[in-house]
């Protein structure tokens, strides 16, 4: 591990204290938020998606950790883990410092990790992350979402997420530079205030050397899929 991550480390353990000292001036609260659970069908091929997090603490301090992913055919094909912490840096903004492990597809990879996330105008919700990994690795992630309200129950909400990579990865087959954008949309309508089912549509496109690695697999450079499953929280 590099000194950046170890760095990292340190201010994460650091802070979980402080997240801990500061209950008493903001009460303490625990969730539990699935964002994703869905079934992506293309081609006759499903796929399950999942993407969601836990996290404790106060609107100011948090521990969160973030879990996302997909199986395929009874196997993981990818798994990733962050543990975060988060501070709330103004009404609508949080910086976070931690760690990222990713356990699929092999070989796995760790990073540090620096974020910012929050409330844009309009209330777009922003989120920017970048990694820093091991031999020099870099990894930007740039995502954004918006919920359109149509009636009190329905809501339409298109999201978008953009990865750029700092240096070609042939094991992880990502290439430098603008790797993959992926668009969705999807309308939800809300069962229960904590319960909302869903239905809509994904499109993920590969560019440049990550492109040439997918067909290199006999793979598409750029898949629609449709989507259907729920989103729930604690």
């Amino acid at each position: 591990m590099n000194r950046v991550n170890l760095y990292l480390v340190f201010l994460f353990v650091l802070n979980s204290s402080v997240v801990l000292a500061s209950s008493e001036d903001d009460p303490s609260l625990f969730g539990l938020e699935i964002d994703q659970l869905e079934i992506r069908e293309a081609g006759g091929e499903n796929v399950i998606g999942f993407e969601g997090q836990v996290w404790a603490g106060a609107d100011e301090h948090k521990i969160i950790i973030k879990a996302l992913g997909e199986r395929y055919h009874a196997e993981t094909d990818e798994a990733e883990l962050q543990f975060l912490y988060s501070h709330a840096i103004s009404v609508y903004w949080d910086v976070l410092v931690g760690l990222r492990k990713d356990y699929k597809p092999d070989p796995t990879r760790k990073w540090g990790v620096i974020a910012f996330e929050g409330l844009a105008p309009y209330f777009v919700e922003v989120e920017a992350s970048l990694f820093i990994g091991e031999s020099g690795r870099t990894e930007l992630r740039l995502e954004a979402e918006h919920e359109l309200e149509l009636t009190q129950k329905w809501t339409l909400t298109p999201e978008v997420e953009i990865n750029l990579a700092g240096q070609n990865d042939e094991e992880m087959e990502v290439g430098s530079g603008l790797s993959d954008i992926e668009l969705g949309l999807r309308l939800s309508y809300e069962i229960h205030q904590k319960f909302s089912p869903y239905i809509g549509l994904n499109w993920e496109k590969k560019f440049g050397t990550t492109a040439d690695y997918a067909r290199e697999d006999g793979e598409k450079a750029s898949d629609l899929t449709l989507v259907f499953g729920f989103s729930a929280w604690l």
